[in-house]
């Protein structure tokens, strides 16, 4: 799907085929509780999570993976263990099957995401 054209994220979900769709749903919940203050909206044809205007968090279904974006290097950093063993692109955690995503890694990176404002590059 690589790019969506949908207005909003419901729209999104909806062009999403099934097992991946339940997947990203998941991911959703995770972002809209973990990320108070928060706004979802869609960008970029996917949809993203922005404190003050400026997005920090993103997921995407991509042609072979799910991609789950951190733009903030300092939760990067933190986290550097704990990502070394997955397949991570500058920004991008990508997941090639949806039952292998790490919920429980993810929600960390969001609360860590959520604790407050850093740089993003």
């Amino acid at each position: 799907m690589v790019q969506s054209r949908a207005e909003d994220v419901d729209g999104y979900l909806a062009e999403v085929p099934g097992q991946r769709r339940e997947a990203l749903v998941r991911l959703r919940e995770l972002c809209r509780t973990e990320l108070p203050g928060f706004t979802e909206v869609m960008a970029y044809g996917m949809p993203v999570y922005e404190r003050d205007g400026t997005g920090e968090i993103g997921f995407a279904s991509q042609k072979q993976y799910v991609s789950f974006y951190l733009l903030r290097d300092d939760v990067r950093e933190a986290f550097a263990e704990r990502l070394a063993g997955h397949d991570m692109g500058r920004g991008c955690l990508r997941f090639r099957r949806p039952e292998k995503i790490d919920f429980e890694l993810v929600r960390d990176l969001l609360r860590a995401t959520a604790a407050g404002p850093g740089e993003i590059r």
